[in-house]
C-alpha cells in the first residue's frame, strides 16, 4: 500500500480578480521509503500542492476536489484535532527559504524544542536531549543551542529548519526547494545530509525542485508538472531517458550536457500561462512547436507509455522522446 496517495487534488484561490485555479486534478502516490521529485517552472503549483497536504493552504486558497490518502486515511477528511497530531509528527515540511522560515525572536533550540513537546511525552529533561541529538545530526554542536537565527549562515539555518522537520522521525518528508539561495557546495552538503538522514529513519519524501541534478542525484521517480497539473510521471529512467511530454523534452533541452556538442541551448518559448486564464485544450499549447487543432481544443488524458510511467499529451505515442 501506498504511504501517500493523491487522487485529482484541486485547490483554487477564489480572489476578488477572479479564480485562480493553482493545482488541477493532481494525482501522485508515493510509496514507503521512495523519494519522488515534483518537478516544474515557478509558479507550477508544486509548492500549493505540498501545503495542501498539510492543510495549511492560505486564504483565501481552498481545496476544491479530491483526496489526500494517507496510511489509506483520507487527510482532508479528518478534523483540525487530527490533522494537527499529523502535522510535524507522522508528516514534515521543509519550508523553501530559511531565511524566513525561523522565529528571529526564538533560539534554535527552543523551535526544535516546540516540535517535540507538542508531540512527544517526555520530560523537560528528555526534550531537551532530543533536541540536542537531532541538532548535532544537522551538524549544529550543543554550546550553539541557544544561539538566535541571525547568529547562523544560510546554510546552517537551513540545518536548523531539516532539524525541526525531523525532530519526531516522520513517516513522510516535504520538501520545498530545500537547497534555494544556497551556494553550490552547500547545495551538496545539504542534500547529502537530508539523504543521509532520509535513510536512517526510514522516511518517505517529497522533493519539490527545478533543478534536474538534485532530482538525478535523489529521486526514485519523478513527477513533472505544468500549470497546476502532472504532465508526465514515471521512473528516473522514464522521465531521463524516455521522457515524451513535449514540455519534459524541452526541459532537458534548455540544460547543458557534457555528451553533446551545440552552438546554442533550446529553451522553452513563451511564458507559463496565467492561472486565472489557463488556455482552453492543452495547458502547454501555446508554447508547444508540435501543437495541432485537437491539442487546442481538447485537454487530454492520461496515457500509459509502460508500467508507472504516464504522460498527458496527445502526441506522445507519435512522437516519443530519445
Amino acid at each position: 500500500m501506498n504511504l501517500l496517495e493523491i487522487k485529482d487534488l484541486t485547490i483554487r484561490f477564489d480572489t476578488e480578480a477572479g479564480s485562480v485555479h493553482a493545482v488541477n486534478g493532481v494525482s501522485l502516490s508515493i510509496e514507503q521509503g521512495e523519494t519522488l521529485g515534483l518537478v516544474g517552472e515557478t509558479g507550477a503549483g508544486k509548492t500549493t500542492t505540498a501545503l495542501g497536504i498539510l492543510r495549511l493552504i492560505p486564504d483565501p486558497g481552498k481545496i476544491v476536489g479530491g483526496s489526500i490518502l494517507y496510511k489509506g486515511e483520507d487527510i482532508l477528511a479528518k478534523s483540525e484535532k487530527e490533522v494537527l497530531d499529523i502535522r510535524g509528527n507522522e508528516i514534515s515540511m521543509i519550508f523553501q527559504d530559511p531565511m524566513t522560515a525561523l522565529n528571529p525572536v526564538m533560539t534554535v533550540g527552543a523551535q526544535v524544542l516546540e516540535v517535540i513537546e507538542q508531540h512527544e511525552r517526555c520530560t523537560p529533561e528528555e526534550a531537551r536531549r532530543k533536541t540536542v541529538s537531532i541538532l548535532g545530526k544537522v551538524g549544529i554542536r550543543e554550546e550553539r543551542v541557544d544561539d538566535y537565527p541571525h547568529q547562523f549562515s544560510g546554510g546552517m539555518k537551513q540545518r536548523v529548519v531539516i532539524a525541526i522537520a525531523l525532530a519526531c522521525n516522520p513517516k513522510l518528508l516535504l520538501a520545498d526547494e530545500p537547497t534555494t539561495a544556497l551556494d553550490v557546495t552547500i547545495q551538496a552538503q545539504v542534500m547529502h545530509m537530508i539523504n543521509e538522514l532520509k535513510k536512517e529513519f526510514s522516511t518517505s519524501m517529497l522533493l519539490i525542485t527545478h533543478d534536474l541534478g538534485i532530482v538525478a542525484a535523489s529521486c526514485d521517480k519523478v513527477a513533472i508538472m505544468y500549470a497546476g497539473a502532472i504532465v508526465e510521471c514515471g521512473t528516473l529512467e522514464d522521465i531521463f531517458d524516455h521522457g515524451a511530454h513535449p514540455y519534459t523534452l524541452g526541459l532537458f533541452g534548455s540544460l547543458p550536457r557534457l555528451d553533446v556538442k551545440v552552438d546554442r541551448l533550446t529553451p522553452i518559448d513563451g511564458l507559463m500561462p496565467d492561472p486565472m486564464d489557463l488556455p482552453q485544450g492543452c495547458a502547454f499549447h501555446p508554447r508547444c512547436p508540435r501543437a495541432t487543432d485537437v491539442c487546442r481544443a481538447e485537454n487530454p488524458g492520461a496515457a500509459e507509455l509502460s508500467p508507472g510511467h504516464q504522460v498527458r499529451c496527445h502526441l506522445a505515442s507519435t512522437h516519443p522522446g530519445p
